[in-house]
């Protein structure tokens, strides 16, 4: 059964409103409905989420639990999977091209993954930390927790410039995992229920998915704090967009409601 997220204005509005004073009122809101539900690995600290080629992948986090993983979506069954060094704490995670690029958190390191095999290609640096990642034809972004977006040459992974993601002017921190959608920027806001929507041109946000009630802390099977929203993957050919947490038992495939204002 799908199930329709219909929240009032106030609630909407809640977990936002740090993002959000009243003078942004004019940023669309929107709700979802849930199309579909599949299981998902509730030991997957997820920090990427991603589709190539009709296939979902994730990169997961915690020392000594990382992994990039080819997942089957209806089952949620891990179908081949590559384990980091023990030292490492994965993040984000994005094809490009005949690759899989993937982050570390803390130790300034990125690794770069034949897409097949999962055999390691090379390695490349940067500095501060890595949160998420997304690519599309032209660049790789990449997010450190700050509110901006560094932009990456997808052949080098050296960084070319950085968007400045902004609220009507209000800068917005916390940008977790990244993933492209029909040319805009998604981006989880770390710690909340929301996904900010992000023109990548001018760095403003255009659009806050409010996912308050998809799947309530009591229902994540776990009181782990960090057991979060993370994780979009849009899969273009069908235009489906799913949506996981760290640690959830469950991936949801939603479709977008813009909410009335009231």
């Amino acid at each position: 059964m799908n199930k329709l997220a219909f929240f009032p204005l106030a609630a909407a509005l809640s977990l936002s409103a740090f993002f959000m004073p009243q003078a942004q009122a004019a940023i669309p809101i929107y709700g979802f409905v849930v199309k579909n539900t599949y299981p998902h690995d509730p030991q997957a600290f997820t920090q990427g989420l991603f589709f190539k080629d009709g296939h979902l992948y994730e990169s997961t986090g915690q020392k000594g639990q990382s992994s990039l993983r080819r997942v089957d979506l209806k089952t949620g069954k891990v179908l081949q999977k590559k384990d980091l060094a023990p030292e490492y704490f994965g993040e984000g995670s994005t094809a490009v091209g005949d690759t899989i690029v993937g982050l570390t958190w803390q130790s300034n390191v990125g690794f770069v993954y034949d897409a097949k095999t999962f055999a390691l290609k090379s390695r490349f640096n940067y500095k501060g930390e890595g949160w998420g990642l997304a690519s599309d034809a032209n660049v790789v972004y990449m997010s450190d927790g700050t509110p901006e977006i560094r932009v990456l040459d997808p052949r080098t992974l050296e960084e070319k410039r950085r968007i400045r993601v902004n609220a009507e002017g209000k800068p917005v921190p916390q940008l977790n995992e990244l993933e492209v959608v029909d040319g805009q920027l998604y981006a989880n806001v770390w710690g909340t229920d929301v996904i900010a929507r992000i023109d990548p041109a001018s760095g403003n946000v255009v659009g806050w998915i409010d996912l308050t009630g998809l799947l309530p802390p009591d229902k994540r099977g776990t009181s782990n704090v960090d057991a979060v929203l993370n994780g979009i993957a849009y899969e273009p050919k069908g235009k489906h967009l799913y949506v996981t947490g760290k640690l959830w038992p469950k991936l949801f495939e939603i479709e977008l409601i813009k909410l009335e204002r009231r």
